[in-house]
């Protein structure tokens, strides 16, 4: 088939390099314009579109899949089917009904959970032991149009969104290829999404990364992975921004009991400090504790604003915190 895949980010990488080396035609890119940040306002990486150039294929990046130019180009090339991989904007109805085929995205969850831009992040967030990823036809509605296949992944203790993002991507542009092959050989037809089990996944902000000491430990310890790397998770201290990286549960002290599950000083006290209140501070040794509403947990590395990332420790030797109280927040 004569295809115009859609993609912007690194993890839709995986998905065009497939289809290049599939017995489909790439014949052009869509891809999100250069987002400009940072002093200067410079342009921020293409992965997708650098891909595409250097494969010498045609790059379309319309601020706005609306444009009456970018339709005009689209039934220009007249693709029978356009894949897409985490493109970042909206479809509109004129270019939905272009393809033979329609639009047919690849999306990492196992839909009709976790509809929306994060669904690898909210299935960490939320505990969930199984994700994966689904083709499905584009429709208007959100994430909502009919199913052509999904493959399952299993979430791993120490998994970040970057981890499993990685993992999901891979494997999901060999589905996303042999979703096609059954598509063009008529072997594969669609099955609408089941009414229950819808769940949504919006954006996550960096107001929403910003880590409440006061939740359970188990809680703050998915949100650091899920915030892993982008948005990234952050506290304060002193008023200075954190960034935040993994941080682990710490050790209870051998032989201290179990407080009852749930209870503030559940789990507390570990090995050579009392109780910590949430966001409290203490070093012990190479290890930075900080307090949750639940047990401590040992923050990994750091990175405090304008500064270079390294080991909470290290970091924690800098600012003198041994000996001195300190609370994030």
């Amino acid at each position: 088939m004569r295809l115009i895949f859609a993609g912007t980010p690194a993890a839709a990488v995986p998905a065009l390099e497939a289809l290049l080396k599939s017995r489909h035609q790439v014949a052009a890119v869509v891809t999100r314009p250069a987002a400009r940040a940072g002093r200067g306002l410079k342009p921020g990486p293409r992965p997708v579109a650098d891909r595409a150039a250097e494969a010498g294929i045609e790059v379309l990046a319309p601020a706005k899949p609306s444009e009456p130019d970018f339709l005009a180009r689209l039934r220009e090339i007249g693709p029978d089917c356009c894949p897409v991989t985490a493109y970042g904007a909206l479809l509109p109805r004129a270019a939905l009904d272009i393809p033979r085929y329609g639009w047919v995205n690849l999306h990492f969850s196992v839909l009709p959970a976790w509809r929306g831009a994060a669904p690898v992040q909210h299935a960490i967030l939320h505990g969930d032991d199984i994700t994966g990823a689904t083709t499905f036809r584009i429709v208007a509605e959100l994430d909502a149009g009919p199913v052509y296949g999904y493959l399952t992944e299993a979430i791993r203790p120490a998994d970040t969104a970057g981890d499993l993002l990685e993992r999901l991507s891979t494997a999901g542009a060999d589905l996303l290829v042999a979703t096609l092959d059954g598509i063009e050989s008529g072997e594969l037809e669609p099955r609408e999404q089941p009414a229950d089990g819808v769940s949504l996944a919006p954006k996550i902000t960096a107001a929403d990364a910003r880590v409440d000491w006061r939740k359970p430990a188990v809680a703050i310890g998915r949100q650091v992975r899920a915030c892993t790397p982008e948005p990234g998770a952050w506290t304060e201290l002193d008023g200075v921004r954190i960034k935040l990286w993994p941080v682990e549960p710490a050790a209870p002290v051998p032989g201290s009991g179990s407080p009852a599950s749930g209870s503030p000083a559940a789990g507390s006290r570990t090995a050579g400090s009392g109780p910590l209140t949430p966001g409290e501070l203490r070093v012990a040794g190479r290890c930075v504790l900080a307090g949750t509403g639940t047990t401590p947990v040992v923050l990994g590395e750091v990175q405090a604003h304008g500064k270079r990332r390294m080991p909470a420790a290290d970091w924690a030797r800098g600012l003198h915190l041994d000996g001195r109280s300190a609370v994030l927040g």
